[in-house]
């Protein structure tokens, strides 16, 4: 047809007397050919049935046509269709249908008759496909439950800025543990809750502990983009947590240079970042001072602090680009640190302790796509803690238990990702660790732990259909240490019942080494305690449409293989964790307010280190409830919040009654904060104040007794109440959007 076209226009060029003479014989003799050739071409039927891939059903309705054509069908009622074509040569046919991939392919028309039968794959919505949810509060995915992210955590009134603190707020986390270091999650110790950067294994994520004080997190929330909170029945890319793992992704390249810079009254910090004009690589680092001496001066503390809390530190990262697919991670931080007090025994003597804590931790990580079907993610860590400890009984002075403790690990990681379509990936890898343990005290007693870890692994997750989806994993550790290899399998399963709502299942086996002390008491047994070990099964129903969530969650954990330390030591406790959970978040409800409100119940029971019989351990309440609500008021450029935080009282040694039969008072915890967004000259600044424990409750963790047992001293904070003062600049980068996102 571009040929006749061409030929009538050569003819109008005639009429106009633009041609030749001669050119008139040629039209006249070449267009009778040319219509001759259009009323005779060749014609191609198209024909076939379009099936759904995996059920095999006739699709109703589907559009079948040629690309830059109007040739083309409906299917029928069997999925059947059928239409005729004067296309030839390479053609493009391209199958349509709605909620499923659409199907071309490449097809040379001859005539005659054309075969085709597609076979269509449902195609999925992020906000829409079904996602592993038992067990695990994520906001690393926006197509997963957003949970809590930085701004979240620095922003709840009762989490003080601390990433811990703000889990506190979740189902499933003990809120009044202030007087013991770690996470403690459905009835598990502090040290079952591990914390994983980029994928590798944090040894010491707090701050040194002191006795009868918490340690805070050691890390910035805007450090990372992801956080995934699983409270039983994680991936199998993790292990060595029996209880919880918190997985943290750092932050990528970021979008642009800026600046940090705060002041409060517990400290001063100061960050920069650099990002080169091409945003192919960024480098910055920051320094953060921590002084409490003159917050104890305007506000007194229950210890006499010989020491005020003090604390130096730094951290440095570089992001590099190293190709169209991949990104270079490092992250550096170094922290030094003490404090020491005096305190009152029961007995009226004096209790001293002063502890200098050094810290190192360094991250390198690789990601990147090899091609479409092939991810890689490779890392390494080392990371390093030193305490140096001084305690005195009733002595005056510090001195006569005087010890040293250090650990140390270094590992290696490597998790390869296929992806079969969009949906269905297999993940393998695995890892290495060297762990040594060193403990040495005045008397003369030293002890050095060495430890190889390695383990391997392998995870698949299966979509059945966008429906249904199914993660089947494998792992495998052993400890040169303990001399001992076990095999972990974990399944999780998900349905999605309709648009907003899903059930999810998971069940697992979790195993873990004991914690060092544990290990440096085996060398007077002459025999190191072997792997303890946790089963957990989870059923999980979850609902989220226009801004709200509503989690509601079941499980039951079965400890096996605890060690004890009763007269030797031996895995030969045991014990079980079962709760039902509620978690609900409303954005939508009250304008500009954004509240969760989450439940625990738990009922919990264990024979473990020096426990004589099965019985409630002392970190865990049977009750937990937890509000925590935001509101942004825009006409004054101010943010407010409060937590209230609310526990049922936790059992306690009474050396007069039976073993741990005395509960302490219920917890109550009402804390409010303010924050007043603006601008100082370039900068953004956001000035916040915040009061913990505003109704000035008692709140007592447990007690000590005398030797005797005839008189006791209550567990409690330090003070009553915290405030917080500061003020936080920023240049390059104005934070006052995400606030406000975060609000609405």
């Amino acid at each position: 047809m571009n040929l006749l076209s061409s030929l009538l226009s050569s003819t109008t060029l005639f009429r106009h007397g633009l041609l030749h003479k001669s050119w008139t014989k040629l039209v006249l003799y070449v267009l009778p050919s040319i219509f001759s050739i259009s009323l005779f071409a060749q014609k191609t039927t198209i024909q076939g049935q379009v099936l759904d891939g995996k059920s095999k059903e006739p699709l109703i309705g589907a559009n079948i046509f040629l690309v830059d054509t109007y040739d083309g069908a409906t299917s029928d009622a069997d999925g059947k269709f059928k239409f005729e074509t004067e296309e030839s040569g390479q053609q493009v046919l391209l199958v349509k249908y709605l909620g499923y991939d659409s199907v071309s392919q490449q097809v040379s028309l001859n005539g005659g008759v054309f075969e085709f039968n597609p076979k269509l794959r449902e195609s999925f919505n992020e906000l829409k496909v079904v996602v592993i949810s038992a067990g695990a509060f994520e906001a690393s995915d926006e197509r997963k439950v957003t949970v809590l992210k930085p701004l979240d955590i620095v922003t709840t009134a009762s989490a003080g800025g601390d990433t811990y603190g703000a889990l506190k707020t979740l189902p499933g986390a003990q809120v009044s543990s202030g007087d013991q270091e770690g996470l403690f999650v459905r009835g598990g110790s502090g040290t079952e809750a591990q914390t994983f950067i980029d994928g590798m294994l944090v040894r010491t994520p707090f701050t040194a502990s002191t006795p009868d004080f918490a340690a805070r997190g050691r890390f910035s929330p805007f450090l990372f983009k992801g956080t995934v909170f699983s409270t039983g029945g994680y991936s199998a890319q993790y292990g060595q947590g029996m209880s919880s793992a918190l997985i943290l992704d750092t932050q990528d390249l970021p979008d642009r240079s800026a600046g940090t810079l705060a002041v409060s009254c517990v400290g001063l910090g100061f960050g920069q970042q650099k990002v080169w004009k091409d945003k192919g690589r960024s480098v910055g680092g920051s320094v953060n001072y921590t002084n409490l001496g003159p917050y104890f001066a305007l506000i007194k503390q229950t210890p006499d602090f010989t020491h005020k809390p003090q604390y130096l530190g730094t951290e440095g990262f570089f992001r590099q680009k190293t190709a169209k697919n991949g990104l270079l991670k490092f992250y550096g931080y170094y922290n030094a640190g003490r404090v020491g007090f005096n305190t009152m025994a029961p007995d009226s003597s004096i209790f001293g302790f002063d502890v200098k804590n050094a810290n190192t931790y360094t991250n390198l990580s690789w990601t990147g796509f090899l091609n479409e079907q092939w991810k890689l993610n490779l890392g390494s860590s080392f990371s390093h803690d030193r305490n140096d400890i001084a305690s005195s009984y009733n002595t005056g002075a510090l001195g006569p238990d005087t010890f040293n403790i250090q650990n140390s690990l270094t590992q290696f990681r490597a998790v390869a990702t296929r992806f079969f379509g969009r949906l269905t990936t297999l993940r393998f890898g695995g890892e290495y660790q060297f762990a040594t343990d060193d403990f040495k005290n005045q008397l003369g007693f030293d002890s050095k732990l060495r430890d190889h870890y390695a383990a391997t692994f392998a995870e698949s997750d299966v979509y059945i259909t966008t429906q249904l989806v199914a993660r089947v994993g494998l792992r495998a550790e052993h400890s040169s240490l303990l001399g001992q290899a076990r095999i972990a399998p974990r399944v999780s399963l998900a349905y999605k019942l309709g648009e907003s709502s899903q059930v999810s299942f998971a069940w697992g086996h979790f195993y873990q080494k004991g914690d060092s002390l544990l290990r440096w008491q085996s060398q007077f047994a002459g025999a190191i305690p072997g792997f303890q070990k946790a089963a957990h099964y989870i059923l999980n129903y979850q609902y989220i449409k226009d801004e709200r969530t509503l989690r509601l969650e079941g499980f039951y954990k079965k400890y096996e293989d605890l060690v004890t330390t009763r007269e030797v030591l031996a895995n030969d406790g045991q014990g079980y964790a079962q709760g039902l959970e509620l978690f609900f978040r409303d954005k939508k409800t009250l304008k500009g307010v954004d509240y969760w409100i989450s439940y625990s119940w738990l009922d919990t029971k264990r024979q473990f280190q020096w426990y004589p019989v099965e019985a409630q351990p002392t970190f865990a309440a049977n009750h937990v409830a937890t509000l925590v609500a935001k509101k942004y008021f825009p006409g004054i450029r101010t943010s407010m919040g409060l937590a209230y935080n609310y526990a049922t009282g936790r059992p306690y040694f009474n050396p007069k009654s039976d073993f741990l039969v005395d509960r302490t008072p219920d917890y109550h915890n009402l804390s409010v904060n303010a924050s007043y967004l603006t601008t100082v000259r370039k900068a953004f600044a956001v000035f916040v104040i915040g009061v913990t424990n505003v109704l000035n409750q008692e709140q007592i963790f447990g007690y000590r007794y005398s030797p005797d047992g005839q008189m006791r001293t209550a567990i409690t904070p330090a003070a009553k109440q915290f405030f917080f003062v500061g003020a936080f600049f920023s240049w390059g980068t104005d934070r006052r959007q995400e606030v406000l996102d975060n609000q609405n």
